[in-house]
């Protein structure tokens, strides 16, 4: 009886246990056709989307025909936008499909198989990751499904090889074109790119030397290969200075966040090469933009301005933080100066540039109460020049008087070869002297040549005025109509009546014309100044070239003139310097006359320079040195304003029987308290047979043999 129990209650369970596993079985069928119904509609839903879309747009659009947009355009739109305007869209679109893809896989794949859903899904991925996966599946359709999602998978494979060559190749292409941002600090940022920009470089390499090399980032509006290209031609050795490149505009905030431009230390503006007023708004606005940084600037602006007039507009929007080196008035000035002293380029090339001495400003305590006329021989390697008072607001004066006493705070401008040096020494033992004789050169009548016009025409003619003896000519050759000139002087500011040295004389003509130069007293000149044209400035190669062909025409006529005028002509009338100095000589030369030739191109300036076919090139060269040094210390651009301007000291040549006898022995440190007599300042000097001058010599203390023919550069009082 009770075996049959048991037996009974055996079969009972064996029953129930059958009837669970009937019972999951067939909710596992149901959950697997489910799976499998789903993912084929999720599959099959895009499509009934599309042309659902579809048919809205066309119902709305014949039902109402102000509707001009279909749905099916707008949201094609929205995606495009979503896609450009959101960088990670693309990304993030690629792996939602991804997700939704094993999602689907492993869906149908548990609807076909055996196989739990977690098994089918990572049987899914490795699908849709390695297409080669689905070669073991069997049954028709476990393998339709597998080739399905591997067919997928090499979709998605696709498209993401296409977002990651087409992220890569906008990388490289950013930093091609120069569009990463630049992380330096203390940086020098040139804004701009002329024929300066070479000229720029070499000084600042140069001025970098002794640090060990700098970081120089340049800006333009041209392509970064392009411009390292040009830059890798520069002729001259970078001195451990990186030169950075960076393609965008100024006027633009965030090509000037890219640069760095807060955190630079000078930030140098060069103007462009062609129109004067074109080149300079583009200055004023580009200042504006600079001013317009909200993180402010660390450093100064140095803005390179072509006409005088835009100065003052330059100024007032930058205000503290703007120096301006107008290019056009250096240049002007720096010719008449050299056309009156011979010699005088090599100097200004010398004191300019950092190749040799410059100016210097620091302070030195250990000289706090000490005069001037003490500080002068104070410097075994320097030459000081002038104070910056500190009780004057910082305001620099060169040529103090003797008796001036240093104060606390006040600093010392001198010349010297780097700022490491020098510094002040022992005061020596200096015994001052006397001077020769008490006499002044008279200033004689000169006839001075201009060819060509100038767009600071008028600025040249006052300066000449203020200069030159009374009774002087100066005579006018270009192009521009003789009415038409009086009405530009006019309007840029020159009384004709108010010129009390100078007459005018006009002559119209074309100085590249032999016929019409060959109209002009060309052996009777003084000084000839070869200027470069303003109807040509828009190109440094055409002025060049037309400023080249005047120089040789004038050269040529000049030698066929020179036995008529033998006669004529003494050296005694011509000028102040003797015969036999190095100047005397310089005047001596077949033409006569000092010729001075405005160069824009630094390539046709050592064209000239080598063939030796002029006395005297002035190029934009020397503005770029002048920028140079405004931009490696503000200060300077006072120095240089001073000595350029009409008021004030300027650079003179002296001659040496000025300040000693024919074979006197003396020191230097002996000549410059002899010049102290004469309120003037030596710093240096050039011997009779020498090739150049020299400027803050070595050696102050040692005494040697002078010779009347040697002459002195000299800072001094403008006559």
């Amino acid at each position: 009886m009770t075996i049959r129990l048991q037996a009974c209650n055996t079969s009972d369970t064996f029953d129930t246990i059958s009837i669970l596993q009937e019972s999951d079985h067939l909710s596992s069928k149901g959950l697997k056709i489910l799976a499998l119904t789903v993912s084929i509609a999720l599959l099959s839903m895009p499509l009934f989307v599309f042309k659902y879309i579809d048919y809205i747009s066309k119902f709305r659009s014949s039902y109402n025909c102000s509707e001009k947009v279909s749905l099916n355009k707008q949201l094609e739109y929205r995606v495009d936008v979503l896609l450009s305007v959101h960088p990670y869209a693309k990304a993030l679109a690629l792996l939602v499909a991804t997700l939704m893809l094993i999602c689907l896989g492993g869906l149908a794949l548990f609807g076909v198989t055996d196989d739990s859903l977690a098994d089918c899904l990572w049987l899914s991925w490795t699908y849709v990751a390695d297409s080669g996966n689905h070669g073991n599946s069997e049954g028709m359709g476990p393998r339709l499904v597998s080739v399905s999602i591997s067919f997928g998978g090499m979709l998605i494979f696709a498209m993401m090889l296409g977002l990651v060559s087409e992220a890569i190749s906008e990388k490289l292409d950013s930093l091609r074109k120069g569009r990463s941002e630049v992380v330096e600090q203390n940086h020098t940022l040139i804004l701009g790119w002329s024929d300066k920009l070479g000229s720029l470089l070499n000084q600042l390499a140069i001025a970098n030397e002794s640090l060990g090399g700098g970081i120089v980032v340049v800006m333009a509006e041209r392509d970064k290969e392009e411009m390292e290209l040009d830059i890798a031609k520069m002729e001259f050795d970078f001195r451990g200075t990186s030169v950075i490149c960076r393609s965008g505009s100024p006027l633009i905030l965030a090509d000037l966040k890219k640069v760095s431009v807060s955190k630079a230390r000078a930030i140098v503006v060069l103007a462009d090469d062609g129109n004067a007023d074109q080149s300079d708004a583009r200055a004023l606005r580009t200042v504006l933009s600079l001013t317009g940084v909200k993180e402010g600037l660390r450093g100064h602006i140095v803005v390179e301005l072509s006409d005088l007039d835009n100065e003052v507009l330059v100024k007032l929007v930058g205000g503290q933080l703007v120096e301006t080196v107008v290019a056009h008035d250096v240049i002007g000035r720096l010719m008449i100066q050299c056309a009156r002293q011979p010699g005088l380029a090599q100097i200004w090339e010398d004191i300019l540039g950092f190749e040799n001495c410059e100016f210097y400003i620091k302070r030195w305590p250990q000289l706090d109460g000490m005069q001037f006329e003490d500080v002068l021989i104070s410097f075994p390697d320097a030459i000081p020049c002038g104070v910056k008072v500190a009780s004057r607001g910082g305001k620099i004066i060169l040529n103090p008087e003797d008796s001036y006493v240093l104060q606390e705070g006040d600093e010392v401008l001198v010349i010297a070869e780097d700022d490491d040096t020098y510094a002040p020494g022992a005061l020596p033992m200096v015994w001052r002297g006397s001077l020769p004789g008490d006499f002044i050169v008279p200033k004689l009548m000169e006839k001075i040549l201009l060819c060509g016009w100038r767009r600071d025409m008028e600025d040249m003619i006052m300066v000449l005025d203020a200069f030159l003896a009374p009774g002087s000519e100066l005579w006018m050759f270009n192009e521009v109509v003789e009415s038409e000139r009086e009405r530009k002087l006019i309007d840029g500011g020159l009384d004709l009546s108010r010129l009390v040295n100078i007459t005018l004389v006009h002559r119209e003509g074309n100085a590249v014309i032999r016929r019409h130069l060959e109209s002009l007293p060309l052996e009777s000149f003084d000084s000839i100044l070869i200027l470069a044209d303003e109807s040509v400035e828009d190109s440094a190669i055409q002025a060049d070239s037309r400023s080249l062909a005047t120089l040789l025409l004038i050269r040529d006529i000049q030698a066929k003139r020179l036995p008529y005028r033998e006669a004529m002509v003494t050296r005694g009338q011509r000028g102040s310097f003797s015969r036999g100095s190095w100047i005397g000589e310089m005047q001596q030369a077949s033409d006569r006359s000092v010729i001075i030739s405005e160069i824009l191109d630094p390539r046709t300036k050592n064209l000239l320079s080598m063939s030796k076919i002029s006395d005297y090139v002035l190029s934009n060269e020397l503005v770029s040195m002048a920028l140079a040094m405004v931009a490696e210390d503000r200060q300077i651009n006072d120095v240089l304003e001073e000595l350029f301007a009409e008021e004030g000291n300027e650079l003179h040549i002296r001659l040496a029987e000025l300040y000693l006898h024919e074979g006197e022995e003396l020191s230097f440190y002996e000549i410059i308290l002899r010049a102290r007599l004469k309120r003037e300042i030596i710093i240096g000097y050039r011997l009779a047979n020498a090739e150049r001058a020299v400027i803050n010599p070595p050696n102050k203390n040692e005494r040697r043999r002078w010779s009347v023919k040697d002459v002195f550069v000299v800072i001094s009082e403008k006559e």
